[in-house]
C-alpha cells in the first residue's frame, strides 16, 4: 500500500461508526472528548455552528466538512444561544460499535422541513500505532463546500449518505469501506488546500516532495529490506548527507528512526490482526532473529510480542 493508505490501515481498531441525523430547531448536540479517536462531520443541509473549547465558533454551511483528528470534544448547534439538552454523544459507546445509525432529533408535530442534516463518522485509534501524519494536523480541519476542485470528496459524501439513508444488503461491508474512502479524500483535500507561505515542512510537504515521497513509499512497501541510509538515499536519487537532512527536516525523524518506527508499527498490527508465528512476523519487518525482534519490540511497546498479541 501507499503511505496514505497505510495511515488509515494502521491507525484504526475495531469497526468505524457512522450516523446520518436529521435535526429540527432548536437543536444542539455535544460530542464528547474521546482520547484515541478521530471523527468528522459533514453538513448535508444547514446552516449550523461548531463550537469547540480549542477554537472559536465556526459557521458551517451545507457541503462543509469538518475533521477532528485528535479526539477533542465539540458541539454542533443551530444557534450559538442553544444549549445541549441531552447527554454527549460518545463514539466509544459499546452500543454504537456495530451500528450505522439513521436518526431524527427534535421534530415537533407537523414539522416536515429539517433545520439541518449531518453525516458523521468516527474511528477508534490505537494511540501506540497512530501515524505521525495525524499528529501533524491541526485540532480542526475545516473544508468549506466551495472546494469544488475536489469532486471526488463530494462523490464519497454522497455515496456514504445514500448508503446510510437507504440501507440495503451488504451495508455492513460497504459502509466501513466508504468511511475509509471519505477519510482519504478529506486528507487529500486538506493537503491540497493547506495554507501556503510558511516553511515547507511536515507530512504534507513530505508527501509532496518527490525524493522524500519515493523513500517513504519504499519503506512502507518493503520494511523487511535491510535498508541503510545510503540505500534510501539511492531511492531518492540524492547523495547520503543531503538526503538525510532533507528527510529529517520534512518527516521530523531521521530515516532509520522512521524505518524502525514503521517496522514496529507493522509488527504490532500483524500481531493483533493475524495468527502468524513470531518468527514470520519478525521476518516480515526485517529481523532474521526472533530474539532481536522481541528485544526491539519490547523497547518500543514495553511488553513482549506474545503478551502484546493477547492484550496483556
Amino acid at each position: 500500500m501507499d503511505v496514505l493508505s497505510d495511515v488509515i490501515a494502521v491507525m484504526r481498531t475495531g469497526r468505524p461508526r457512522s450516523a446520518r441525523v436529521t435535526w429540527h430547531a432548536p437543536w444542539a448536540q455535544r460530542f464528547g472528548s474521546v482520547p484515541g479517536s478521530v471523527g468528522f462531520q459533514v453538513i448535508m443541509q444547514g446552516p449550523c455552528w461548531l463550537v469547540a473549547p480549542d477554537a472559536g465558533p465556526v459557521a458551517l454551511a451545507a457541503g462543509d466538512v469538518v475533521f477532528r483528528p485528535h479526539g477533542r470534544g465539540h458541539t454542533l448547534a443551530d444557534s450559538l444561544t442553544t444549549s445541549p439538552a441531552a447527554a454527549p454523544c460518545d463514539p466509544s459507546d459499546p452500543r454504537l460499535l456495530e451500528s450505522h445509525i439513521t436518526d431524527t432529533v427534535g421534530a415537533p408535530a407537523g414539522t416536515t422541513v429539517p433545520a439541518a442534516v449531518t453525516l458523521c463518522g468516527a474511528y477508534q485509534v490505537d494511540p501506540s500505532r497512530a501515524h505521525p501524519l495525524l499528529r501533524d494536523l491541526p485540532e480542526l480541519v475545516h473544508l468549506p463546500a466551495h472546494l469544488t476542485r475536489h469532486p471526488e470528496l463530494h462523490a464519497a459524501v454522497d455515496a456514504l449518505a445514500t448508503e446510510l439513508e437507504y440501507p440495503r444488503p451488504g451495508r455492513d461491508a460497504i459502509v466501513p469501506a466508504l468511511l475509509d474512502t471519505l477519510l482519504v479524500h478529506i486528507l487529500r483535500t486538506w493537503f491540497d488546500e493547506r495554507p501556503t507561505g510558511g516553511p515547507a515542512t511536515g507530512w504534507a510537504a513530505a508527501l509532496n516532495d518527490p525524493a522524500t515521497s519515493l523513500v517513504l513509499q519504499a519503506i512502507h512497501r518493503d520494511p523487511a529490506r535491510p535498508w541503510t541510509v545510503a540505500a534510501l538515499a539511492a531511492e531518492a536519487g540524492l547523495s547520503r548527507a543531503p538526503f538525510a537532512r532533507r528527510f529529517t527536516s520534512l518527516v521530523g525523524q531521521p530515516p532509520l528512526q522512521y524505518l524502525t518506527w514503521w517496522r514496529m508499527t507493522t509488527a504490532a498490527r500483524l500481531l493483533r490482526e493475524s495468527n502468524a508465528p513470531l518468527n514470520i512476523v519478525a521476518a516480515r519487518v526485517g529481523y532474521t532473529s526472533e530474539f532481536a525482534f522481541a528485544s526491539a519490540f519490547k523497547r518500543r511497546y514495553g511488553t513482549a510480542p506474545g503478551k502484546y498479541r493477547h492484550g496483556e
